[in-house]
């Protein structure tokens, strides 16, 4: 038993990290103090005013414990370090698994590439970002190897200059083949110095170039070069026309600012490279609830911060926050270099700041919004659904469909929905082992038998083994099935659930003489349904998805069997060699039309092999 009174007196004096654990042992919050002695004992005390969350957390305790660090530099860091390993349940946490896009300069190899990245390494190459758009980065760099005619390839050179033929970029121009010696390593050189002249931001050398080629070209009636170099003006012009936004100091710097609500925060940060606004990006903080705007400012400074690789040289923030001091010096040694953080006041500064938190504002107010009309979409359409059918609750639902032409390859479907949203990773297929024939209603009870016969297999394993539950598994059982049809579908389901000894609402999804749902049928009963209604489009988009389900299962089945059905008779002909004359061929009746030395131009195929193929759609042509 943990006795608090005597674990409270041992506390030293001294800076560090503590860890809150519950009853079932696991870490509910973790916290670094100047002074553990005095921030620990203050949770225990009868204090009036700190907030119903911390009153909850401190509720949860069962026992905590603490590492002394030398500095309160070191307990920030370590607290961080807990932070993302642990998760704790009530520390504000930055919702974001987002990497930022870099364009990094091999400056370090002879010959530099200019490359994607995801991260920024120690390596003696040169990054620029990070930026907020992946596709805008892999813009730029396609631009730039157009433009100087870059390496794109792996190759170790000079080492292996000449080993190999130049690679397709040669033949289109975008690349001058430095793997060939057709371009010195000093006039390569000059190219990547051009490049990153240009990452720099200096636009007006390249234009000026390409200008004075367009025109030289049109002069020389090579109107093919002049329209290349027409479209990379153009699109050098529009690089340099995303750049409006300036700032004079030309510094790195990223403005953060906030909006919250009572459930809710959303910090917006606009990132400054090279005094230029390269782009925004929002993040969501959770476990918000009781905390105010500087205590998720600096939740989120810590945790955004120790994972992104680039630090910017200031941080301008909405409001002054705790341990600035401390922040600074950390970011700084990660930087390598002085970093500031500053709250402005007033002029253009403040303004961004400003600017920054009406972006956030307007996020928060958006995705609520949004939020709603998707829960109407999903959980409201659900609990209509439940309403209608008189049900206490339903989460998961389970719909069925049975297709084939003419009893050809009976198949079956089955989707899921959970709280109105489809989840597909629990779709099932179904081939119709003991039916054969178009009968809906048997093929409809061997695939519901089959899942749950298998369900309640899985979960005698898995009691067996005392594990709670196997993911992907049909362990989980519906809350309400859904079939594709009226009465005669409902029945032939609950007979199954009646012989498996299990209790599952049964509703059928009623079309009308133009295939269009128009009711459920539920208890003997068709009950209308408002088609205006979010629950009468969420059964619709169910009934659509199993049908699709099926059908794209069956088309699948097709395609295989008239392959198999016309080369797999022919002796000699299995999957390899009927995959080889496919891929060759292109169609069946490629294959039909070729001759012997065709055939046997098929790498697969041996002369035999090939004389019976001709054979085999000889004897056929005959027949036919």
């Amino acid at each position: 038993m943990f006795d608090f009174d005597e674990e409270l007196k041992k506390l030293p004096a001294s800076p560090g990290v503590y860890l809150m654990h519950d009853a079932a042992d696991t870490i509910i919050y973790v916290g670094k103090a100047v002074n553990l002695h005095n921030r620990v004992r203050s949770y225990f005390r009868k204090i009036v005013g700190r907030g119903p969350q911390i009153d909850k957390m401190v509720q949860q305790i069962a026992r905590f414990e603490y590492i002394v660090t030398d500095s309160e530099l070191e307990a920030l860091v370590l607290e961080n370090n807990l932070i993302k390993e642990y998760s704790p349940k009530y520390n504000t946490m930055l919702k974001d698994d987002k990497t930022y896009p870099y364009i990094k300069v091999t400056v370090g190899e002879d010959y530099p590439r200019i490359l994607f990245s995801r991260e920024m390494k120690k390596d003696r190459s040169k990054y620029f970002g990070p930026y907020t758009s992946a596709a805008a980065v892999k813009d730029t760099i396609d631009l730039m190897n157009k433009l100087y005619q870059l390496r794109t390839c792996s190759r170790k050179l000079p080492r292996d200059i000449g080993l190999e033929r130049p690679c397709l970029n040669y033949h289109i121009h975008q690349c001058m083949a430095p793997c060939q010696g057709c371009i010195t390593k000093e006039e390569y050189c000059a190219r990547v110095e051009q490049a990153l002249d240009f990452l720099n931001g200096n636009y007006r050398p390249v234009l000026k170039t390409l200008e004075e080629k367009m025109m030289q070209a049109s002069e020389n009636m090579d109107f093919e070069e002049a329209i290349r170099c027409r479209d990379l003006y153009n699109s050098v012009k529009s690089v340099a026309q995303k750049q409006k936004i300036t700032d004079s100091g030309g510094e790195d710097k990223d403005i953060l600012a906030l909006a919250k609500d009572e459930t809710d925060a959303v910090v917006q940060v606009f990132f400054v490279r090279d005094g230029k606004l390269i782009g925004r990006e929002h993040f969501y903080m959770t476990h918000v609830q009781g905390c105010d705007s500087a205590q998720i400012l600096l939740d989120f400074v810590k945790q955004f911060y120790s994972g992104t690789p680039f630090i910017p040289r200031e941080l301008m923030l909405q409001e002054e926050i705790a341990d600035i001091e401390v922040l600074e010096k950390w970011l700084s040694g990660r930087k390598g270099s002085r970093v500031y953080l500053r709250v402005p006041k007033k002029g253009t500064k403040e303004k961004l700041v400003e600017l920054a938190a009406q972006n956030a504002r307007l996020v928060l107010s958006q995705d609520k919004e949004r939020i709603k009309r998707e829960e109407g979409r999903t959980i409201g359409a659900v609990k209509e659904i439940a309403a209608l059918l008189e049900l206490d609750h339903i989460s998961r639902m389970e719909a069925y469909d049975i297709s084939n032409i003419s009893g050809f390859a009976n198949v079956g479907s089955m989707v899921v929905f959970e709280k109105g949203k489809a989840k597909h990773s629990d779709y099932r297929k179904f081939r119709i082992q003991s039916v054969s024939g178009p009968d809906d209603y048997a093929c409809m009870k061997e695939v519901l038998t089959r899942r749950f016969v298998h369900g309640m297999e899985e979960k005698e394993e898995l009691d067996r083994k005392e594990i709670d539950h196997a993911l992907g598994s049909f362990t989980k059982f519906p809350d309400l099935l859904l079939m594709d049809g009226g009465k005669g579908q409902v029945n032939i389901a609950l007979q199954v659930l009646e012989e498996l000894h299990l209790d599952i609402p049964v509703c059928g999804m009623v079309k009308d003489d133009n295939h269009r749902t128009r009711g459920l049928y539920y208890r003997n009963v068709e009950i209308p349904i408002d088609t205006r209604s979010e629950g009468f489009k969420l059964i619709t988009r169910i009934q659509d998805e199993a049908h699709r389900f099926a059908i794209e299962y069956h088309r699948s089945l097709r395609s295989k069997a008239q392959v198999r059905s016309v080369l797999d008779e022919i002796p000699g002909v299995g999957p390899a060699r009927r995959k080889a004359l496919m891929k060759h061929f292109g169609s069946i009746n490629e294959i039909r039309e070729a001759s012997v030395e065709e055939l046997c131009g098929v790498k697969e195929i041996p002369e035999h092999i090939a004389k019976q193929i001709r054979e085999y759609f000889a004897e056929q042509d005959k027949s036919g």
